[in-house]
């Protein structure tokens, strides 16, 4: 099995030989997307996949970005709104929301609560995105 020698998530956690639990709580959290995103996340990748706890305060979001990767995002806490590729939505805890690769995207926690939610995204890119404009 191939391993990376760093992450390519700048603060993302990769498993060393033989580690195969992890509590999210205890890793370092880091902004993400910190030109378009208000999130904080903690995150594991592995050798094709990354895995990442993430939250976003209540009343602030992500601006429009995509990223060459495809994502998934599971609603713990919180309302999520927003929208993919111009279709707006509003997520609330236990929806699944899938972003194909290269899909500009925005969302933002509502003012009444911070959101909390898990993001899966392949390894063909970080966890970062890129502001659209």
């Amino acid at each position: 099995m191939a391993q990376l020698a760093v992450p390519r998530t700048p603060g993302a956690r990769r498993p060393q030989a033989g580690e195969y639990l992890f509590d999210l709580a205890q890793i370092d959290r880091f902004k993400v997307g910190s030109d378009y995103s208000t999130t904080a996340a903690s995150c594991v990748e592995g050798d094709r996949m990354m895995f990442a706890l993430a939250t976003m305060a209540a009343g602030t979001g992500a601006g429009a970005h995509s990223h060459p990767n495809e994502q998934w995002i599971y609603i713990l806490e919180g309302t999520f709104v927003g929208d993919v590729d111009g279709v707006p939505f509003e997520a609330k805890p236990g929806v699944v929301i899938y972003i194909p690769a290269n899909t500009v995207h925005s969302g933002k926690a509502t003012a009444e609560a911070d959101v909390v939610f898990l993001t899966v995204k392949d390894n063909s890119h970080s966890l970062h995105g890129i502001k659209a404009g």
